[in-house]
């Protein structure tokens, strides 16, 4: 298990893609958040220890010191386990003491503890800043009396909570009561099936006749009393289910299976329906005693019991791998939720070929939203996974199928559709009903996202919609729709030091150009042609910018809406250095046109405007750069499993790019590439994934920094191999290399 997490190179540890990018969220929560109490969620089998002990690594790494490490599990052979891998990632055959099984620890720098071991006498011997780190595995304990104990008698400079699930059996929210509601960092289960770290799936859609339209809604979800009414005693769904276990299923009497139910009482209607059936079945909740849950998973492990049927996500010491089989019986839109549920089966073991899933698609409120999950499980936005939907998911990973029965197909496509179609009239009714001012706080409350209050242009925004709910009275000023069309060109600002730099020159005392030092005007060229892209009409920045000043709602957006992204970010930025230290971009971050053309010096008034602009290559002579455009699916209409395209990464570090197709490779533009090193001159790669966002519009580019020339193959166009300065974030090297299957 622990090298199928990840890999030991002579260099010392190499983390998988997905693992990256976990650490990586998790490096943004603390150096652009300030949170230093941090939850990760990874499925069982995917290298969270290994996650734990890089982070530690690279904390110690910072302070220049062994930081003083509490690890805290309840098994004896978890954290002999643990303590292992911290050995293998660190280097250190010697590092950590055990504290369980009569073991004390002598030094106590480095101390790998069972929650029985840390009971108040031994807590009295640790001040409560003893510790630098403390990681708590299996954190959905963390709301029970022994666990409670430890954190609050400890106050560490970072605590990292590890879970497969937040949920736990007695109901509570674990990332509610300890993290404001925040989950730091989830694993993509894309990049994990990508890089076959998880069992293939094979997902059935069953349609499912049970009519939900007249079950309550409450706070964006089905009520649970009024769905378990609908579920509990209703044969004709037991039914069903027991059908498609019976056609789905090679042989129903020997697979180990979990069953996910509304309520404890659909739970033991459902074993009650099984075990009629002659499938040996149970029902198991938070009501049993621990030795019962305890047996019930040893008989489905052995093969004496074929299904267990519970509320929750069997997170009470479950490890079993070869879990085969998942009844969704319950609805869920939550992404989270739904990928937890998953996380349960997607173990690979080498007796398991792959997961079966069976999902029941009901006939469901206007409210509900397929897409969240089929959007989990793909990697794709709205649009694109409506035209794979209708492909039938011809891109997925190796040995993963979703297979839709024609009904319930048809309702997953008008369901995306509708969603697609919401029109601004009927956003404006929602948030009248709502009644609130800030956006955060709605898009909090109704479950939408942001890009729903922009889709389609045409000024759709936040002021608007309160304008049409009539809780913004005030009359609009002449050009407030003008600059509201260009709001949704901000949505992808996801750096702290540009964000920072808008909110300066949007407050109501914003500083004169003038007086702006050398960086922050270019921020406001950058902020300038975002608005005006081929100048407005405007002879200089500063009169742009101050016409600014009478729009007070639509500056107040903006700044709503640049808080937002910030709380979204999940790369970290790095400063470019050398020849570019001044250029106001941050490598991994996300820019458009308007943007680059501004930074790079390219764009200026009375000369190129970025909205005439639209080559794929920028060549800067004052800074002796060349910046490349990329975009790698460059057909949006193809959805082929045979598709290839020309440009994409060889490697985290390699990245592939066709010139134009008139480029010679002894012409001027040609030489400049090959020789460029030679010359003095530099090549910055921006990518980026499709041509357009589903809400209309561009999609940006994000930097992936200064890239050398390598090599390169054949003439008009010639395909040059860059090497790139800085890897590349991992879940932007999972969809930009060609997939090997």
């Amino acid at each position: 298990m622990f090298m199928r997490s990840s890999t030991l190179t002579g260099s010392g540890f190499t983390p998988f893609p997905h693992q990256k990018d976990m650490l990586e969220r998790l490096e943004v929560e603390r150096a652009v958040r300030g949170r230093r109490h941090n939850l990760l969620v990874a499925a069982t089998g995917t290298g969270k220890t290994v996650m734990a002990a890089l982070d530690y690594q690279q904390l110690s790494r910072k302070a220049r010191r062994r930081l003083r490490l509490l690890f805290v599990a309840h098994r004896k052979e978890i954290l002999e386990q643990s303590r292992d891998t911290y050995r293998r990632v660190l280097g250190d055959a010697t590092f950590g003491e055990s504290f369980h099984s009569g073991e004390l620890p002598q030094e106590r720098q480095h101390v790998f503890a069972s929650v029985q071991s840390l009971n108040s006498r031994a807590l009295e011997r640790y001040s409560p800043d003893h510790f630098d780190v403390i990681v708590i595995d299996e954190f959905h304990h963390g709301t029970s009396p022994t666990y409670r104990k430890i954190l609050d008698h400890f106050a560490p400079t970072e605590l990292l909570a590890l879970t497969a699930t937040p949920e736990r059996m007695d109901g509570k929210n674990i990332q509610d009561e300890f993290f404001d509601g925040h989950i730091t960092a989830e694993m993509r289960l894309w990049e994990a099936l990508e890089n076959e770290l998880l069992s293939p799936f094979r997902y059935f859609g069953i349609s499912d006749t049970t009519d939900l339209k007249a079950v309550a809604w409450k706070r964006g979800a089905y009520d649970s009393a009024a769905l378990s009414n609908v579920f509990t005693g209703n044969h004709a769904r037991a039914r069903l289910v027991m059908k498609a276990v019976r056609e789905k299923v090679k042989d129903p009497r020997s697979m180990r299976a979990l069953g996910f139910c509304v309520s404890i009482s659909h739970a033991h209607f459902m074993a009650e329906q099984f075990t009629k059936e002659g499938i040996a079945a149970v029902a198991l909740s938070g009501e049993n005693h621990r030795d019962e849950r305890k047996q019930a998973l040893k008989d489905l492990e052995h093969g004496n019991l074929q299904i267990i049927f519970s509320v929750d996500l069997f997170n009470e010491g479950l490890d079993i791998p070869d879990i085969d089989t998942l009844l969704l019986l319950r609805p869920t839109e939550s992404a989270t939720l739904f990928l937890q549920q998953l996380g349960r089966g997607l173990r690979r073991t080498p007796d398991k070929d792959v997961l079966t899933v069976l999902d029941f698609i009901g006939q469901h409120r206007k409210e509900f939203r397929f897409e969240n999950q089929f959007r989990a499980l793909t990697n794709l936005t709205r649009k694109r996974l409506l035209n794979s939907l209708e492909q039938g998911f011809p891109m997925l990973p190796s040995r993963c199928e979703i297979i839709l029965e024609p009904k319930a197909k048809q309702t997953i496509i008008g369901n995306i559709k509708e969603q697609l179609n919401v029109n601004a009239t009927a956003l404006a009714r929602e948030v009248s009903t709502y009644a609130e001012m800030r956006l955060s706080t709605y898009l909090e409350e109704s479950g939408r996202e942001i890009k729903e209050v922009y889709r389609g242009g045409n000024g759709n925004s936040w002021t608007r919609l309160l304008r049409r709910a009539n809780l913004l009275t005030d009359a609009a000023p002449h050009g407030e729709l003008d600059l509201l069309k260009r709001i949704a060109s901000f949505l992808h600002v996801d750096d702290k030091e540009r964000i920072e730099a808008y909110q300066r020159l949007l407050a109501d005392d914003a500083p004169m150009y003038d007086a702006l030092p050398p960086r922050e005007q270019a921020y406001a060229r950058m902020l300038f042609f975002n608005f005006w892209d081929k100048a407005g009409g405007y002879s200089s920045y500063q009169e742009g910018l101050s016409s600014l000043l009478k729009h007070k709602p639509v500056r107040e957006e903006l700044r709503q809406v640049l808080d937002h992204c910030l709380a979204l970010a999940d790369h970290f930025p790095l400063s470019l250095k050398g020849p570019h230290r001044d250029v106001p971009l941050k490598v991994h971050s996300s820019y458009n046109r308007s943007e680059i053309l501004a930074a790079l010096g390219v764009a200026r008034l009375g000369g190129q405007m970025p909205g005439s602009f639209a080559q794929g290559v920028v060549e800067v002579k004052d800074i002796n750069t060349d910046a490349l455009l990329i975009t790698l699916e460059k057909d949006e209409k193809e959805f082929s499993p045979t598709t290839r395209y020309r440009d994409y990464a060889m490697s985290p570090t390699q990245f592939r790019w066709d010139s134009q197709n008139a480029t010679d490779e002894n012409s001027t533009t040609g030489l400049r590439y090959r020789e460029h090193a030679q010359r003095g001159s530099h090549i910055l790669l921006f990518v980026r994934r499709y041509k357009n966002t589903d809400i209309g519009g561009a999609e940006p580019w994000m930097l992936l920094g200064p890239a050398r020339y390598v090599a390169h193959e054949g003439s008009k166009p010639m395909a040059i191999t860059w090497e790139l300065e800085h890897e590349m974030p991992a879940d932007v090297w999972t969809y930009s290399s060609i997939p090997s299957s």
